[in-house]
């Protein structure tokens, strides 16, 4: 029985987001992203087309690695200007009922005593439809303004990433019990201060005594999504994530990617087959093949070599001003995305990748694969990436706004639908219920139903230095 294809559509709150020129085109939309419209109109446009959810991407700082300075990034709209996600999500539920929300916030700029509370606000707001895609950020200009000297090592921000995700978990998962909440008008008591509890954290990066300032929400812990794919971000995302996003150009490199994160989960105690692998991809549909190549070649006559190149400097840390066009990537360790640079330089044996190579294939969509074809050619495409990967779905780049998804609606989506590999119909209640067939809450094999019973924990905590 084939596999059923999970959609997500992968945005941003700027201008062009993964296709760097693209904006210049006189049918794109994503200048309008600044509109209220922009956003409604996606939001219904995708719940039409059964889409699981809307993945929000954000940085914090702008692409300046690229010749030293930003100005390549500004002047071609490189992901600046860029607007807070969190603020669309509100407006987008209010048009929607089954659309999933995947925020994207960095945990090394926000603290998460008052991040728990907005997350648990969303929560409430979308009936249970929130997401968070975890990240620890790559981006020095960011850490600067926040008056930090650069970014901490990159292994570092994910240890860092582990005491961030225990204090949400106490605060979600732990500070209110079950009927907490009574509402009770007779005797005068809307919730029991017996079964509210302060977390008491006290670690090497937090000191948090205090209780959530939220009631439970229909999920309490959010989905958790997460995007890191070196080893040291599968490790956490094997840990922690429900739905890790991943940016493989190949089936080979897909492959891999894939079983090393399903391998690892089973090593955490997890089912490896309710940690969901989406991978970046971009599509151009057309009515037919020729009509699709027609499209994309009106498409990539919009791109923009310096901002595609100002996008990988950003992502891998080097300065790609300093090479020729025709020149090799090597392999560099930097402090950024490692995986961006073990992608296009090591990883796969079978392919050597040239500056100008790299630039034309970020153009459109990014990292991930571009497919081009009428919506029977797409289709056999994303079946074979999912039964020749273990893939379970993709978070799709557009290359024009509002177009790209719209194309997807009206032709690919009821064609992989009369293949029985799409829903029709979308599952009552939660985004985690919608992704798992199962509760709104995290499951037990998952670390944070470790912080449910707090006096509990408390206890094993004291005993463990007793016997130390």
């Amino acid at each position: 029985m084939p596999r059923e294809i999970r959609l997500n559509a992968f945005e941003m709150n700027c201008v062009g987001h993964q296709s760097p020129g693209l904006w210049a085109h006189p049918r794109d939309r994503s200048w309008q992203y600044k509109d209220l419209e922009y956003w409604t109109d996606l939001a219904k446009l995708l719940e039409r087309g059964r889409f699981d959810g809307i993945f929000i991407a954000d940085v914090i700082g702008i692409y300046d690695v690229f010749n030293g300075n930003g100005d390549a990034a500004i002047r071609q709209s490189t992901q600046v200007p860029v607007n807070d996600p969190l603020a669309l999500i509100t407006p987008m539920a209010l048009v929607t009922e089954h659309l999933g929300f995947g925020l994207t916030a960095s945990l090394s700029f926000e603290h998460p005593y008052p991040f728990a509370r907005r997350l648990s606000t969303l929560d409430h707001l979308t009936k249970g439809r929130i997401g968070w895609n975890i990240v620890t950020s790559y981006l020095d200009s960011g850490a600067r303004n926040l008056g930090q000297k650069a970014l901490s090592d990159h292994d570092a921000r994910y240890d860092y990433a582990d005491e961030y995700l225990e204090v949400l978990y106490k605060l979600f998962e732990g500070s209110w019990e079950e009927g907490a909440v009574q509402r009770d008008r007779e005797r005068r008591i809307f919730s029991d201060p017996s079964k509210i509890h302060g977390i008491k954290h006290a670690g090497k990066h937090f000191q948090i005594p205090g209780i959530h300032l939220c009631e439970p929400s229909p999920q309490r812990t959010p989905v958790l999504y997460q995007a890191g794919a070196s080893s040291r971000g599968k490790q956490f995302a094997a840990e922690h994530a429900e739905c890790v996003f991943v940016a493989s150009p190949s089936k080979i490199l897909l492959k891999k990617t894939v079983a090393d994160i399903r391998r690892r989960a089973a090593e955490a105690g997890r089912d490896p087959r309710k940690v969901l692998v989406f991978n970046l991809l971009t599509v151009i549909v057309g009515e037919t093949d020729a009509q699709a190549q027609a499209k994309w070649q009106d498409y990539t006559s919009y791109t923009s070599y310096e901002g595609a190149l100002a996008l990988i400097s950003g992502w891998t840390g080097i300065d790609f001003s300093e090479y020729q066009p025709d020149q090799v990537l090597k392999h560099i360790h930097t402090n950024a995305i490692q995986s961006a640079v073990e992608t296009f330089s090591t990883a796969d044996p079978n392919k050597q990748w040239t500056v100008k190579e790299l630039a034309d294939w970020v153009g459109i969509g990014g990292f991930g694969p571009l497919l081009v074809g009428s919506a029977q050619t797409v289709a056999d495409e994303l079946q074979a990436w999912v039964e020749e990967t273990d893939v379970d779905g993709f978070n799709l780049a557009y290359a024009l706004a509002h177009e790209t998804f719209a194309d997807v609606v009206e032709l690919l989506v009821p064609e992989l639908q009369k293949r029985g590999v799409y829903k029709k119909e979308y599952t009552p209640g939660t985004l985690r219920e919608k992704l798992f067939g199962e509760g709104p809450r995290l499951p037990q094999n998952h670390p944070a139903a470790d912080y449910r019973d707090l006096a509990a924990l408390a206890a094993r905590e004291e005993d463990a230095s007793v016997l130390a």
